[in-house]
């Protein structure tokens, strides 16, 4: 008898993923699915019942950002595996994933091969990135990177962040507030924040740059 399946959670809000990601892993000799969830709530449900091995979640959900999410599994389960399978841009989400305690970050367009090789890696107790991501951390923390490089965008903490991408997509103030589960007044300061730290001179132009930042 070989050695048992490492067990994996998948969080996606989109179930035809799910039903793909399950029937890629329960394929593997070494890995199978130990649950499914919509959203980080049923997730953090599923969790503690099926004591997983890793968690592969997408980054955008109903109900709590993803970096949140990651935050609370980390907080639940400090050594979990976390590997993070997404549609949105690794320049932009990657370091932020890897920052709030998940091991991996990959692209969906990655195909399942390669998506494959990253679950091995993360449950090796390896982190993962792509090679084009690896070369940008290596030029970050090797100082090659060439002083002022690096967005403004990265200034802003990770609610300051889900904030701005919200305004982007055409969110109002109680829109963003229900989604992040936040109060009115505090959507407001995360908004000055930002206008603060991008140094926009108003509302309008706030809107105008996020537009413009999430359609890139």
């Amino acid at each position: 008898m070989g050695p048992a399946r490492r067990k994996i959670l998948l969080v996606d809000d989109h179930p035809f993923m799910r039903a793909g990601l399950a029937q890629l892993i329960e394929l593997q000799p070494d890995m199978m699915v130990a649950g499914e969830a919509g959203n980080p709530a049923e997730a953090l449900e599923k969790f503690t019942s099926s004591k997983p091995d890793m968690v592969l979640t997408d980054m955008t959900m109903p109900g709590r950002s993803g970096l949140e999410f990651i935050k609370d599994l980390r907080a639940v389960e400090p050594e979990i595996a976390i590997l993070v399978i997404s549609m949105h841009d690794e320049a932009i989400y990657a370091e932020r994933a890897l920052r709030a305690g998940a091991r991996g970050y990959i692209m969906k367009e990655a195909g399942g091969e390669n998506l494959l090789a990253a679950i091995r890696q993360v449950l090796a107790g390896q982190v993962y990135l792509s090679p084009r991501m690896s070369a940008n951390a290596f030029d970050r923390f090797s100082g090659r990177r060439p002083r002022g490089s690096s967005s403004p965008i990265e200034k802003l903490s990770d609610r300051e962040f889900e904030v701005f991408r919200l305004v982007g997509q055409g969110k109002s103030t109680r829109d963003i507030a229900d989604e992040l589960h936040l109060s009115t007044k505090t959507v407001d300061v995360h908004r000055a924040h930002i206008k603060e730290k991008l140094e926009l001179k108003d509302v309008t132009a706030l809107v105008r740059h996020a537009v413009r930042w999430v359609e890139t």
